[in-house]
């Protein structure tokens, strides 16, 4: 990604969550759109039949089965033995992964700021329902984590994670490169599990061979891509005139002379960058949704989001 060539900005994150939106997060709960075990006992109820204490329906009895289970009250009227089956509560394993790279730290509203802020919404979602939950941030690999937190107790420290990240700065020897760090994240996330993944997707690799390492049968993969307002439309950046600019990604500089005709095929070249990326996502069973920084952040949260499917 190329933007103008700027100091490197240090986000201003403050209080990430605020106590109000919290209680409004309490209502919902991150969603898969498939039937993911996990492994232990959460508050997560699926459509698989165990043995908690919510009933869900019958079957008929068979050699073998557990007579504990059996309705004797059943078996008194209809002279047959039927089993009770439950709702199984189980554990959700969630994935949150942060894009770090340099062209994060851009636009007004700032999309890193933006970014910390969904994760940590979607973290403690998650967390409040007892998920096991995990948050990376990634750059030319993945590069931290806070692994296996559950339960309302470690929500200080996803925020404190969160709160301290910054941008990786240009750097021509370390460029984003997503492929390295979807590659890492799937050998680090064998269990089965929602992955959300915050980025713009600036990259210069292959982004349809990146998804590749995300795909599975045992994964429910989310990609939300930001973009800030000045790099929808570049005239709202003040992107215009003879300029020096700076790929905030690898450090690249180019003179260029950014004209109303260069601005309309930028535009053009932005939306079919867009549509390769949804096209690549789809091709491998991902979800994929955009979104522009200036969206106030509940709504995208409370409305946008349950919209897609990823929260309830």
């Amino acid at each position: 990604m190329t933007q103008l060539n700027s100091p490197t900005r240090q986000s201003k994150t403050g209080d990430l969550l605020s106590p109000d939106f919290m209680r409004q997060l309490d209502k919902l709960d991150v969603m898969s759109r498939k039937m993911l075990r996990g492994s232990q006992q959460g508050e997560r109820r699926t459509k698989k039949k165990g043995q908690s204490v919510e009933f869900a329906d019958y079957r008929s009895y068979v050699v073998g089965d557990d007579l504990r289970f059996v309705d004797w009250n059943l078996y008194a009227r209809l002279d047959k033995l039927f089993i009770r089956l439950f709702m199984e509560e189980e554990d959700l394993s969630v994935s949150l992964v942060l894009d770090i790279t340099g062209s994060m730290d851009y636009g007004e509203p700032n999309k890193l700021d933006y970014a910390k802020r969904l994760i940590a919404a979607l973290g403690y979602i998650s967390l409040t329902h007892y998920n096991r939950t995990s948050v990376y941030t990634m750059a030319d690999g993945l590069l931290e984590s806070s692994q296996g937190m559950r339960g309302r107790r470690p929500i200080p420290q996803m925020l404190e994670f969160l709160n301290r990240q910054r941008a990786v700065p240009a750097d021509a020897q370390r460029p984003g490169d997503q492929t390295a760090a979807f590659k890492s994240l799937s050998i680090a996330n064998q269990r089965p599990g929602v992955i959300i993944v915050v980025s713009d997707f600036w990259d210069k690799g292959d982004l349809g061979e990146a998804f590749r390492y995300l795909a599975g049968d045992k994964r429910d993969v989310y990609l939300i891509h930001l973009l800030s307002p000045q790099e929808v439309d570049p005239v709202r950046g003040k992107v215009i005139g003879d300029l020096r600019l700076t790929d905030l990604e690898d450090g690249d500089v180019a003179e260029v002379s950014v004209s109303p005709a260069l601005i309309k095929k930028y535009k053009a070249t932005l939306q079919a960058y867009c549509n390769h990326i949804k096209d690549a996502a789809h091709r491998r069973g991902l979800a994929y949704m955009i979104s522009e920084t200036d969206v106030p952040f509940e709504t995208l949260v409370l409305q946008y989001l349950r919209q897609r499917g990823l929260l309830a």
